[in-house]
């Protein structure tokens, strides 16, 4: 998993309907199953924050991918921050940075609760694979504080190394992987007993942390030390430095482990073969603020200044032609719809939200939002 990056999930509605015409259940009671399954399966929301104030608070705004129309402000608090999904889709978590709370959202009405009281400034939220716990960590009281999603009550904070600011948890769901970027460390806390592990030492101002989706590996970016270090979930231990070019800040992984793609400061972005830990040629790009794949693994999207997104073609690690966007992209978030044919780009500059047709990276019409918003997340 991802620190920052909502997974979604594939679909096979079309194989469902399929099979359902070749066994002769053409009855009305089949054919409305058959509806509603494409109906769940092809709608989702995206939100998007901050999005203006409301009375003193800022506020999230969701936006229906089946119609592109964005719905009704939700309230949230101070210091709108990061957004992220449980991966059952229930609830949406906001980290409210200035007023040191977390604001959940039902997704099925856009309903906010009762805010919760975390630590100082939460910064990144990660949540486990079976939406049990949502761990929140909190950068100035250098603490992770985690939530039962089912009562929303926080736990006793966790300590951890200075400065916490990105996590990532394991896909099994036992370990959660935090990123100190003070004190240049990594902290394993364990899921079942809360109790955090002896920090890992990796290099200067590491930044963000991708998991391979067989739990083996976490990979952590130096963007001081201009590596990247691999860690053993097993042994929680550092392993060889990777060299990249200058300035490495964002990660993903190629959902068959295969491929970890980093993103450099410098205006490239570097595979990485996982089974040797080696560095791949650099793929030119422009001047690039986020990087994001698509569910099926085949397209890298980097989200670039200058009003473009990038695609690389994961099986050439080629670049293709640049697939201009209105306005700059600001945070560079990016996530996917369900079913990946359609790549959502945050345009803060614009206020805007443009989806791009994975299929042939065409830009549709954009939604717009208010108020420069930076972080993004969708139901899976």
């Amino acid at each position: 998993m991802i620190a920052h990056i909502t997974r979604p999930v594939g679909v096979v509605v079309a194989g469902a309907l399929a099979a359902l015409s070749l066994a002769g259940l053409a009855g009305t009671a089949a054919l409305s199953a058959a509806a509603a399954s494409m109906t769940a399966a092809h709608l989702a929301t995206v939100y998007v924050g901050p999005t203006g104030a409301v009375s003193g608070k800022q506020t999230v705004t969701p936006i229906s991918t089946a119609t592109g129309k964005a719905g009704t402000r939700i309230r949230t608090a101070t210091g709108t921050g990061p957004i992220v999904v449980t991966p059952d889709g229930k609830t949406v978590y906001v980290a409210n940075r200035r007023s040191n709370t977390v604001t959940p959202i039902r997704t099925a009405t856009n309903t906010p609760l009762k805010a919760i009281a975390v630590g100082n400034y939460p910064d990144a939220i990660a949540i486990t694979p079976n939406s049990v716990t949502a761990y929140v960590a909190n950068f100035r009281s250098d603490t992770v504080t985690p939530i039962s999603t089912a009562t929303n009550k926080p736990g006793p904070p966790i300590k951890v190394g200075a400065g916490p600011t990105a996590i990532a948890v394991t896909p099994d769901g036992k370990t959660a992987y935090v990123i100190d970027q003070i004190a240049d460390t990594v902290t394993p806390i364990s899921t079942a007993t809360g109790k955090p592990g002896p920090p890992i030492t990796v290099g200067q101002r590491p930044s963000a942390i991708a998991i391979t989706p067989d739990g083996a590996t976490a990979y952590v970016t130096s963007s001081y030390g201009d590596h990247v270090v691999p860690i053993s979930t097993a042994t929680n231990t550092a392993l060889t430095p990777i060299r990249v070019p200058q300035g490495p800040h964002a990660i993903v992984i190629t959902p068959d482990g295969k491929t970890a793609y980093v993103l450099n400061f410098q205006g490239s972005v570097t595979p990485i073969d996982t089974a040797t830990d080696t560095a791949l040629t650099p793929i030119e790009t422009t001047r690039c603020l986020n990087l994001a794949i698509t569910p099926n693994g085949k397209t890298v999207y980097c989200a670039c200044l200058y009003s473009v997104v990038l695609p690389i073609d994961t099986a050439t690690n080629t670049a293709g032609m640049p697939i201009k966007i209105p306005g700059q992209p600001g945070s560079g978030a990016m996530v996917f719809s369900p079913d990946g044919k359609t790549a959502y780009v945050l345009v803060s500059h614009a206020d805007l939200v443009t989806p791009i047709r994975t299929a042939t990276n065409t830009v549709l019409p954009s939604t717009k939002v208010k108020g420069y918003p930076l972080y993004m997340a969708i139901t899976p």
